[in-house]
């Protein structure tokens, strides 16, 4: 059968659909409606003659047709994702649309500060931002790249350095302190209230503690667990308990003296935020030149 132009749009939303096993997500990605999807799914499966999709309320799977043509597709469609950012470097200006899964600190820390001379620099250039500590395969979502703490970037994707180490802290309303008390050794923390950070993979984080060769990674009691340091941060400012951060998070509470740090000759330096994507795709130029500009801005030092 001959392709047409309506096959070659509704095959790029398939391709979407069958990576994220998701229409809403996929519509996300796309920036179209999830009825859009649905119509163009149904056109394309009347008009191949065979369905793609198993659709239920709760799930979508590819069927046999639907895994064979994702399969078959899939690389034609990168080589002409690839052929057209190469148009980039006959632009007067860079164009494109870049999508980052990032950790909630890394927008805040590392992209909030740069966003806007990217945007006034390159202006065809559209940021899509996914802040969420959840870890997810990029490649698979639909990704151009993550960010993350250098310490949890998967193994199998180039990686780059875009902030210098980060600092650990433990930190406290002096509300909280004069009531309570100061810890002066890690295992003091046990008799504390404490707001614990879960994990992108759920589980919940040992504060890490080092102080020349000892290292003490300790599960505290927890009055309040929470997925953001951003949540905890509002928490421990009203005076909830004590809480394990990115010193750059608190700094600012620190120096007006909402927050006092403690415990700080036990304070480890740990891997700061990277950069990763994958070693098989292009790197787009807005990619690039977003690398280049948080590298040159250095909010958070290099």
């Amino acid at each position: 059968m001959q392709i047409n132009r309506a096959d070659v749009a509704d095959l790029i939303y398939f391709l979407a659909i069958a990576r994220h096993k998701s229409f809403s997500r996929a519509a996300i990605e796309l920036g179209v409606t999830t009825s859009t999807l649905s119509h163009a799914l149904k056109g394309l499966e009347n008009r191949l003659g065979v369905r793609l999709l198993n659709r239920t309320t709760k799930s979508v799977t590819l069927t046999g047709a639907g895994d064979a043509l994702a399969a078959t597709v899939e690389t034609p469609f990168e080589v002409i994702d690839v052929a057209l950012e190469t148009l980039n470097r006959f632009r007067d200006a860079p164009a494109g649309r870049i999508r980052l899964n990032v950790a909630v600190e890394a927008s805040t820390l590392l992209l909030a500060p740069i966003v806007p001379e990217f945007v006034e620099r390159y202006p065809d250039v559209e940021l899509d931002i996914v802040a969420s500590n959840r870890m997810v395969n990029v490649t698979e979502g639909g990704f151009d790249a993550g960010i993350r703490y250098g310490g949890t970037v998967p193994e199998d994707m180039i990686a780059q350095r875009l902030s210098a180490n980060i600092r650990w802290v433990v930190a406290g309303s002096p509300t909280y302190l004069d009531r309570f008390g100061t810890p002066v050794h890690p295992s003091d923390l046990l008799h504390h209230r404490c707001v614990s950070n879960r994990l992108g993979d759920d589980r919940v984080y040992r504060w890490e503690f080092e102080q020349g060769d000892e290292k003490i990674a300790l599960l505290v009691p927890s009055s309040v667990t929470v997925d953001q340091a951003e949540t905890g941060l509002v928490a421990v400012l009203g005076g909830v308990g004590l809480m394990y951060f990115p010193e750059p998070l608190v700094a600012r509470y620190v120096s007006d003296g909402r927050l006092r740090l403690v415990l700080t000759d036990w304070a480890p330096s740990e891997p700061g935020f990277h950069i990763y994507y994958s070693s098989r795709r292009q790197m787009p130029t807005g990619l690039r030149l977003l690398i280049d500009l948080v590298r040159e801005i250095q909010p958070l030092g290099l």
